[in-house]
């Protein structure tokens, strides 16, 4: 039996082939009980840093990566003991080698796992932040967790892309990226109004002259905010149509905050007949002032604008507390109805009602 486990095959004992495939099974078979093992370990180390963690959660994300990561390294560092046969180490694709090849698949696919499990992380620290920002009245954390982690992920996936070339390929990198400056230059060119939205996006997330939530007039767009991405922002208009609007033309217009107003504006307008009397039209100011001084209007004004070629024109404006749409289109209509009902109590007619014609031979 000793015998036959250390007769040489392709350059590597019996022995040496069983214990590399029995490694091996023994990971993939065992991998999720060792993630969690791992992972549990891991999680001691987060716990320190934040202390409403939890671990359900927290292992619910990592594990899977996780494990995938190990039983990769573990097959790689069993694999890697074995002597490659020299029979097999001929040329296939390229210059390289059977082996070469096999080198450059493990490394990448190490390297492709790892930052999957870099990638989880993000999401559970954003998951984190996320619950400590809702504790908040503001919508800008949320705003910037989602920024960042759509962020960080980029900067990962790029970084991965270059150590694949650089540790699985053999790729110069540092030609390599003065060769994709020169490119990225070029693609900067024709990619501007992108870039310009890009810088926009930070402007926004800084300045902060809205946020999620917000009922903003743009251009010719008025609509609550939904989500403000890397190049657009997503707004719900009034007629619940769903606008793209470049960030670009979100920093560069004028914009109208219309969330953070103090109050909302009324305007009555009176055109009443030219021949109405001056103690009539007095009366109308008056009467007019103590239907605006109700509790839902914070201030008010009446006074007698002109006296034009076919009207007196008595204007009132009103400010009302930052109400919604719809509440102050009921306070809106009250007044206009009560104002309705002076003139017939005051028997006023309005500029126009009435007109006479004479026809003379």
């Amino acid at each position: 039996m000793n015998d036959f486990l250390q007769k040489i095959w392709l350059y590597n004992t019996i022995q040496t082939y069983l214990i590399v495939v029995g490694v091996i099974l023994f990971i993939w078979a065992f991998k999720k009980l060792i993630s969690r093992y791992f992972a549990g370990l891991l999680f001691s180390v987060v716990k320190k840093i934040w202390k409403d963690v939890d671990k359900q959660s927290f292992v619910s994300l990592v594990v899977k990566p996780l494990g995938t990561f190990l039983a990769i390294l573990a097959s790689l560092v069993a694999l890697f003991k074995l002597n490659f046969p020299g029979q097999l180490n001929t040329e296939i694709l390229f210059g390289y080698t059977s082996r070469a090849i096999t080198y450059m698949l493990g490394v990448a696919t190490l390297i492709i796992s790892f930052a999957a499990l870099l990638i989880r992380l993000i999401d559970f620290i954003a998951i984190i932040l996320e619950r400590k920002a809702n504790l908040t009245p503001e919508q800008n954390d949320n705003q910037l967790i989602v920024f960042f982690k759509d962020f960080f992920k980029v900067i990962i996936v790029i970084i991965s892309i270059i150590m694949v070339l650089r540790y699985a390929f053999g790729q110069d990198v540092r030609s390599l990226l003065t060769g994709l400056s020169i490119v990225g230059a070029a693609i900067a060119l024709a990619l501007r109004e992108s870039l310009e939205n890009l810088i926009a996006s930070f402007i926004i997330f800084f300045d902060k002259p809205f946020v999620t939530g917000d009922l903003v007039k743009v251009l010719n767009v008025t609509g609550t905010v939904e989500r403000i991405g890397l190049r657009s922002t997503r707004i719900r208009t009034e007629q619940k149509t769903f606008v793209t609007v470049p960030n670009k033309q979100m920093v560069d217009s004028i914009l109208d905050n219309l969330s953070l107003r103090t109050h909302r504006k009324g305007d009555l307008r009176l055109e009443i007949d030219l021949h109405t009397s001056s103690e009539l039209t007095a009366q109308l100011i008056e009467r007019v002032k103590k239907i605006l001084s109700r509790a839902d209007v914070e201030t008010s004004q009446v006074h007698l604008a002109e006296i034009a070629v076919n009207a007196i024109v008595v204007t009132g404006d009103y400010f009302t507390a930052p109400l919604s749409m719809d509440e102050f289109n009921v306070i809106r209509q009250e007044i206009n109805l009560q104002s309705l009902k002076l003139l017939e109590e005051l028997n006023i007619e309005l500029a126009g009602e009435n007109k006479d014609i004479k026809i003379n031979k």
